[in-house]
């Protein structure tokens, strides 16, 4: 257990957020839990997360709009206290165009929820980080940025430059004891799973099971055992990786 720690899950109402936020919270962390929409949901995983007795609030924030991120940010601080640890996991898909076809709104948006408001993010709770005995940033990328999908180049993108924030930030940080590291899972199956495989022609993402690497496609619990994993004592000399979560490819 590691009471007293603070962590903001992005996109924590649901999938890969949501299986984060409730990894951390089962060793003690408190949980501020941002959504976009969803506030139902949010106040579900709330409900989960004080469950296991930890303390846990939802803070709606568009991540891609500096405004909702200085607000939130400034929230959960006012709420906690202090703030050690962000898990980034809102995302959010292309739209299946080739490069020729996209939409230059469409790349600025993609790129601003996935990498833009990361450095945002970052920016904001690192003075809270230093003052920390150890912070954590975790970021959701995808194996898209080794082997990047075709008419997806805005997402591609856009992790790919989410990962080098990460390893800017791991060179910088680490004087201040904060570990900065990715996980880069392949297909999760998540609502924004089904929807990039119902774009491929695939309505029922189970189906793609068997030909996945263990006979299943990855789950949200899968991600965040390895984000469990970073955040604890166990990983005190990680950082700076890119962990792959694609069943060995």
């Amino acid at each position: 257990m590691q009471p007293g720690r603070v962590v903001l899950v992005t996109g924590g109402s649901r999938g890969i957020g949501r299986a984060c936020a409730l990894a951390l919270a089962a060793d003690g962390f408190d949980v501020a839990v941002n959504y976009r929409r969803d506030e139902q949901a949010a106040a579900a995983t709330v409900a989960d997360l004080e469950a296991l007795g930890v303390t846990a609030r939802a803070y709606r924030a568009s991540v891609d709009v500096l405004g909702d991120d200085e607000a939130m940010v400034e929230a959960v601080l006012g709420d906690f206290g202090h703030l050690d640890t962000l898990v980034h996991a809102a995302g959010i898909a292309s739209k299946g165009r080739s490069v020729a076809d996209t939409d230059p709104a469409e790349l600025e948006h993609v790129m601003a929820v996935h990498a833009l408001g990361a450095h945002h993010l970052c920016r904001l709770v690192l003075p809270s980080m230093r003052a920390a005995p150890r912070g954590d940033i975790v970021m959701v990328s995808s194996v898209a940025t080794r082997t990047p999908m075709v008419n997806g180049a805005p997402y591609n993108m856009a992790k790919a430059a989410l990962e080098a924030l990460a390893r800017t930030l791991a060179k910088e940080e680490r004087v201040h004891d904060i570990h900065v590291n990715v996980v880069a899972p392949a297909l999760v199956a998540t609502e924004m799973g089904r929807r990039l495989v119902r774009a491929m022609g695939v309505e029922d993402i189970a189906t793609m099971d068997a030909r996945s690497p263990f006979g299943r496609v990855c789950r949200p619990e899968d991600v965040a055992g390895v984000v469990r994993f970073l955040c604890s004592p166990a990983a005190g000399y990680v950082s700076g990786q890119v962990v792959m979560i694609d069943g060995g490819g």
